[in-house]
């Protein structure tokens, strides 16, 4: 509107005077401009300075300055005021056209697709294609997660599977390069899911004296919405794994109602979980909780169902791969005397066909008593004395054992089988643990998620009762979780009894995170479980020494103490790794989107291995097997890469394999799901603050579709390339005919109210 009525008054728009230059086309403007300003205002005096009557010095003031301001209208159009404005050459000058090709282009807003501005307006006999053509040399690109040349908009299709705008633009800088450049003009919804900066890509357009011009399409907020924007699971678990997932659920439209998340393993509904949505546009955090029942790489589907007037439904659905292993790893559990813990841990997962508990228990000096051991010699001389023995091992589990039961080499060992080896550390409470069992200053108290260091004097007896609570973190844990809701969990937690601890601990260490807290006989709260990550490892401390009473309490078939314990060991074997641990960036991609594998290799010490041999054997969905050697990265020790890329759809298995001299290591195999990509549905809506970014740091401008038909005038004026001036007339401006109308109207009213006419 304020436009509009601009150029109305003024010819011309804001912009042209912007970048325009005022002149005067008289010779004679430059020496007269000044004497004739002074003779119209002595000319306007004297007219009045004799008027008789009732006119008053103010009145004859104020007639003479009416005159004065016509007469000055007057001499100033006679003077023939021009704006001198720089603009494009035509034709010797190039645009380059940037259309989002991608699958956000398809979402309806209102009665037609995004893609529809691009078929009216930038078709062959569009208005606005037509001015552009006059002006210019058109170059059209299309761009998704890569950037072609085009013939022109008719050939997009906007099947792409991201928008990628920081390559989009750097390819149309360096196509053009070579010729006078105007500008760039990007259309798009500027829903950009690259994760590329964009900060280097507008710095060399900058430089290049490049301007962009940014054309937002789309709506800014949905009116009815809803979108399941982030999943968080694990790459692996073991099966039969209580898995807690976290999603955010954000929406528009459906403020407090509520509804439900389902979890389907290929079809096949596993979980759910019943969401009361917050306000528009509040994000929501959800916790859903499932077993991972069936051995595999399975394809675990979260789902909103859709809902009324919904706008997109593509985006209500987030799918994870999880690798759900059936391997058994083994634990070694040291401990330092007889005592219940033992027994009832060992009846906890008796049945878990998963975990092999291994059980050194020290009965006398230097006599053990061994228990689910794989042969006669294992542990046959008391705790392992070498890397290679200790390293057999996913988790170590030490009970109430004394620092002076390990030489220092041990010692070492065991935060080496953390830190290096990448297996999982619990320490459990006791009389001979943690500082009363002499643990400061050992390179196992720096494993540790707690600060065992205490002003208290360790030679006597230390003894408390706790009640054990989850924290909020440990009310989220799938090892924490007794129950199949956070309110159930809490609830089974609250109903156990109490139990006790013999040890003084301090405070979590940075980084280190507290599950279960426990309150002593003087009411303050200790952390009694957390965890932290040490290097490639987990480190757990439990600073009760009892746990077996919670297998004491009425009912006996009450099951607590059992999920405790087996969700505790399979956590710390969870994430340990084989001697060749193989990882990729993603548990998905896209057709023709590289993929990179990345393996470390080590001995059976877990020490870096260089100079192997390492394969990577590729299974494609249809059965197909390619073999692509891994280079060592040589930035890292042990690390090998190579990178392929998928064509066919569907779940790849790769299988890396390294030979070190005659002996060959392999490992667990990755998988990965090769799908059309769904991101574009998410965060859909239009980015205009990031197309408005563009347009502001190279110089451009951004256009809603209703004010885009100014576009190649604007480019005109405002481009780069080869320019000359042109003269644009002011003299005859609306806005100069209404002032002097109207200082000619008011001069004869004041007159005639003065009695003067």
């Amino acid at each position: 509107m304020f436009g509009s009525l601009f150029e109305f008054l003024f010819k011309y728009r804001p912009l042209v005077f912007s970048e325009g230059r005022l002149s005067f086309e008289s010779p004679i403007a430059a020496t007269l401009l000044v004497p004739a300003v002074l003779l119209i205002a002595a000319l306007a005096v004297l007219t009045y300075r004799s008027v008789a009557g009732r006119a008053t010095a103010r009145d004859r003031i104020m007639l003479a300055a009416l005159r004065a301001g016509a007469l000055a209208v007057v001499a100033f159009a006679l003077l023939r005021p021009t704006l001198l404005v720089s603009s494009i050459v035509p034709q010797q000058n190039y645009v380059g056209l940037l259309v989002d090709d991608s699958r956000s282009m398809r979402i309806m807003d209102g009665d037609a697709p995004r893609s529809a501005f691009v078929t009216q307006q930038l078709g062959p006999e569009s208005p606005l294609v037509e001015q552009l053509e006059d002006r210019f040399q058109l170059r059209w690109f299309g761009f998704s997660a890569t950037t072609e040349r085009v013939r022109g908009p008719g050939v997009l299709t906007y099947t792409g599977g991201s928008t990628r705008i920081s390559p989009a633009l750097d390819r149309v800088r360096e196509d053009l390069a070579p010729v006078p450049l105007s500008g760039i003009v990007l259309v798009s919804d500027g829903a950009d899911n690259s994760a590329l900066g964009l900060t280097e890509s507008l710095l060399a357009l900058r430089a290049a004296r490049v301007p962009v011009y940014t054309v937002g399409l789309g709506r800014s907020r949905y009116e009815r919405d809803i979108e399941l924007s982030r999943v968080s699971t694990p790459r692996s678990v073991l099966k039969g794994s209580s898995l807690v997932v976290d999603l955010i659920v954000s929406q528009t439209g459906y403020s407090g109602r509520t509804i439900q998340i389902l979890v389907e393993d290929d079809g096949r509904i596993v979980g759910s979980q019943d969401v009361e949505l917050a306000g528009d546009g509040e994000p929501v955090p959800v916790r859903v909780q499932f077993t991972a029942e069936e051995a595999g790489a399975r394809r675990f589907t979260f789902r909103v169902p859709a809902q009324q007037d919904e706008l997109v439904i593509e985006n209500n659905e987030q799918e994870a791969l999880i690798s759900v292993r059936d391997d058994r790893r083994k634990v070694l559990f040291y401990e330092g005397e007889p005592r219940w813990e033992v027994a009832f841990m060992r009846r906890a997962v008796a049945d878990d066909e998963n975990v092999q508990l291994v059980v050194l228990q020290r009965t006398a000096e230097n006599k053990y008593l061994r228990l689910a051991v794989d042969s006669a010699e294992e542990l046959f001389q008391g705790f392992p004395r070498t890397r290679e023995e200790l390293f057999t091992y996913d988790a170590l589990v030490l009970g109430t054992i004394e620092a002076s039961a390990f030489t220092q080499e041990q010692m070492r060992m065991i935060a080496d089988f953390v830190g290096d080896r990448g297996g999982g550390l619990l320490t459990l409470g006791g009389p001979h643990s943690f500082a009363e069992g002499g643990w400061i200053g050992t390179p196992l108290a720096d494993v540790l998620p707690v600060d065992i260091e205490t002003s208290s004097p360790i030679d006597t007896l230390f003894f408390d009762s706790l009640k054990v609570s989850p924290t909020r973190a440990g009310l989220a844990h799938p090892a924490t979780q007794l129950a199949g809701s956070e309110k159930a969990s809490r609830a089974r937690w609250d109903s156990l009894p109490r139990i006790t601890t013999a040890n003084r601990l301090g405070g979590l260490k940075p980084g280190a995170t507290a599950l279960l807290e426990g309150k002593g006989d003087e009411l303050r709260s200790e952390p009694v479980l957390s965890f932290q990550r040490y290097g490639r490892g987990l480190s757990v401390t439990l600073g009760a020494q009892d746990t077996w009473l919670w297998q004491m309490v009425p009912p006996l078939e009450d099951l607590s103490h059992e999920t405790f314990w087996r969700q505790m060991l399979r956590w710390l074997v969870n994430d340990t790794p084989d001697q060749v641990a193989v990882t990729l960036p993603s548990d998905r991609s896209a057709p023709g989107e590289s993929v990179r594998i990345t393996a470390t290799v080590a001995d059976q010490a877990y020490l870096r291995l260089n100079s192997s041999m390492v394969t990577a054997r590729v299974t494609a969905p249809g059965g197909t097997v390619s073999e692509f050697p891994l280079d060592w990265t040589i930035e890292q020790d042990g690390e090998y890469q190579a990178v392929f890329t998928p064509i066919e759809t569907g779940l790849y298995r790769i299988d890396v394999e390294a030979t070190n001299g005659e002996k060959k290591l392999d490992g667990e195999p990755a998988f990965i799901n090769v799908a059309e990509s769904r991101s574009e549905y998410f965060g859909s809506q239009l980015n205009e603050s990031l197309l408005r970014r563009i347009a502001d740091e190279t110089g451009g401008r951004y256009y809603t579709p209703a004010k885009v038909a100014s576009l190649a005038e604007d480019l005109s004026i405002t481009g780069r390339g080869s320019t000359a001036i042109e003269e644009k007339d002011l003299w005859d401006m609306p806005i100069l005919l209404l002032i002097l109308l109207s200082m000619m109207a008011a001069e004869w009213l004041y007159r005639r109210r003065k009695g003067l006419a």
